[in-house]
């Protein structure tokens, strides 16, 4: 598969293309926060913090504390 393109119209405008969008389930309207690192632009979505339930769930959280860290 090609690499998408985009290109930025008079109005700063760009379309996310259609297979991207619907792998990421975007929808209009929807938030999007743009991050700039250097000279690269990453668009990530914004989830509600109710989307991040159970992320954690089955990781192990016991561990060995040194005695430096109590």
């Amino acid at each position: 598969m090609d690499t998408p393109t985009l290109t930025l119209s008079p109005k700063f405008q760009v379309v996310i293309p259609k297979h991207i969008r619907e792998a990421m389930g975007l929808q209009a309207g929807m938030p999007l926060q743009v991050l700039q690192y250097g000279d690269r632009i990453e668009i990530v979505p914004v989830r509600p913090m109710r989307a991040a339930r159970g992320l954690c769930r089955g990781m192990d959280t016991a561990f060995a504390r040194d005695e430096a860290d109590r």
